[in-house]
């Protein structure tokens, strides 16, 4: 069940050097279907390292036949000598794989502010290119070497009626809408035209990987890539094949939920009755993203008066009169003032529902966040990322 599972794909995943402890930090992917069509989404940080620049006209294209990444280093905020270690690495890639550097995207996650090693990077990209397997074992190879904080792989597929999805993610701390991810490729073996690629992956995106707010921080690199083979002869309709792309895409978000750093608790934030659905999205993020929430989260407090004054202090208009707030099933504030007896609200388990009702309108959104616990100060303060 890894990104493998699509007919078409190779991958590997190998020890380059560039990370100090000798961890896997160097993945290759390989598209050898007969369509090459492909889609991304980048982040949305104006401080945009040098391999999304890279890929980003790479995916102007609307093919890719292979993606180069790395961890252990962002290549971000270095100069236009880190742009040209990203194209050097995307030649070096298409040499060795027989193809050209505009067919190639670029991936990096890790310090920022660093050149990468490119010495080491060039013999891992020869080392990886001879690994390339179309096995489970490549593909969770694959998914490990992308891993920073992170401290499982993060995998998934989706085996539908004769053709499939597969795909993997990174992603534990530096997590904010546009993108939440850092870096996720998936896969398809679907035949399917770019535009149809193009809006699923958009639409996919938008319900879950922008959905995860850890930290409020979009990283520089965040990046997610939708490949296509075309390699099970199947033509899927767009409808269907965004509904299994969402379905991936939400599994992967959960993962990186899960692992987030330091975390203790699976916060739901979702806000319903906002004016749009954009003020939803507003509330909720405002919500998910406040210190003083989080540590009440942490605490299993659910101290229902955090989360009514961040509320408040989004830039969306209701009735404060009018609001409701439950937590993990009960009505802690009904009508603006005090509902049922919050020690009802038992939160000592590790997920947490908060569901705030603005009474103003149609709109509704959900954000995912965790809490703020020790270990992620801890790890924060430790770790240089």
């Amino acid at each position: 069940m890894t990104i493998n599972a699509p007919k078409g794909f190779r991958a590997a995943g190998v020890a380059a050097g560039i990370k100090e402890n000798g961890n896997k930090d160097l993945t290759i992917v390989v598209n050898d279907g007969p369509l090459d069509v492909a889609a991304g989404v980048f982040t949305r940080n104006k401080v945009k390292a040098a391999p999304v620049l890279w890929s980003q006209q790479v995916l102007a294209t609307g093919r890719v036949k292979a993606v180069v990444l790395n961890s252990g280093g962002a290549n971000a905020c270095t100069g236009p000598e880190g742009f040209q270690d990203t194209h050097a690495t995307a030649e070096h890639v298409a040499e060795t794989l027989g193809i050209g550097a505009i067919d190639v995207a670029v991936c990096s996650t890790g310090l920022i502010g660093a050149r990468l090693p490119m010495d080491k990077l060039k013999a891992g990209v020869t080392a990886a290119a001879a690994r390339l397997a179309g096995t489970e074992e490549a593909g969770i190879d694959a998914a490990t070497a992308v891993m920073t904080t992170d401290s499982v792989p993060k995998h998934a597929a989706s085996v539908q009626d004769g053709w499939a999805l597969g795909g993997f993610a990174k992603g534990a701390g530096m997590c904010a809408p546009n993108m939440a991810t850092m870096l996720s490729v998936i896969t398809t073996d679907a035949v399917l035209d770019q535009s149809d690629v193009d809006a699923a992956l958009r639409a996919a995106v938008n319900v879950t990987f922008n959905a995860l707010d850890i930290d409020a921080g979009t990283s520089t690199n965040d990046t997610v890539l939708l490949l296509c083979s075309g390699a099970s002869d199947r033509e899927v309709p767009v409808e269907e094949f965004t509904a299994a792309l969402t379905g991936l895409c939400r599994d992967l978000v959960a993962q990186l939920q899960a692992d987030a750093e330091g975390v203790t608790k699976h916060v739901t934030v979702t806000v319903r009755g906002a004016v749009s659905d954009a003020d939803a999205a507003v509330a909720a993020r405002t919500v998910a993203r406040d210190n003083l929430c989080k540590t009440a989260f942490f605490g299993s407090d659910p101290n229902w008066g955090r989360v009514a004054m961040a509320v408040g202090n989004a830039p969306v208009e209701f009735d404060p009169t009018r609001l409701d707030i439950t937590i993990n099933g009960v009505v802690v504030c009904a009508a603006g003032a005090a509902g049922e007896d919050r020690s009802k609200a038992d939160l000592s388990g590790r997920d947490i529902t908060v569901e705030i009702d603005l009474r103003a309108g149609p709109g509704s959104a959900t954000v995912l966040t965790t809490d703020l616990s020790h270990g992620y100060v801890e790890e924060n303060s430790a770790y240089s990322s």
